[in-house]
């Protein structure tokens, strides 16, 4: 609720990583990792603000920030085969007025 993002190993109850306030202190409504890429995942905030991490890239901060203008998202759900290498990923975003938009990211954030 207050916007921290923590990674977890199954085995600890303490978090691997922590980022606090990572989405300036709105809180996160989904959190979603890729499914062709390990080390990215995407965070939904409250403001309908899309964040993308690849932790091979950069650990501390999201790759991007996108805002979602007009319409508040709801939720989402990441697309991808895992099983294919095209690196085809994408988003699915429930909005509130009941609309779905589907995004794809950019090939560098979905290839293995």
């Amino acid at each position: 609720s207050d916007g921290s993002i923590r990674l977890h190993q199954m085995t600890s109850e303490y978090p691997l990583m922590q980022w606090n306030d990572s989405t300036n202190g709105q809180p996160v409504i989904a959190l979603q990792w890729a499914l062709t890429r390990p080390a990215v995942f995407f965070v939904l905030d409250a403001s309908s603000n899309i964040y993308i991490w690849d932790l091979l890239e950069n650990d501390l901060l999201p790759m991007v920030k996108q805002a979602i203008p007009s319409d508040n998202v709801v939720t989402m759900a990441v697309l991808g085969e895992p099983e294919k290498t095209t690196g085809l990923l994408g988003i699915a975003l429930a909005k509130e007025s009941g609309l779905i938009d589907i995004q794809y990211v950019k090939k560098k954030w979905a290839l293995p």
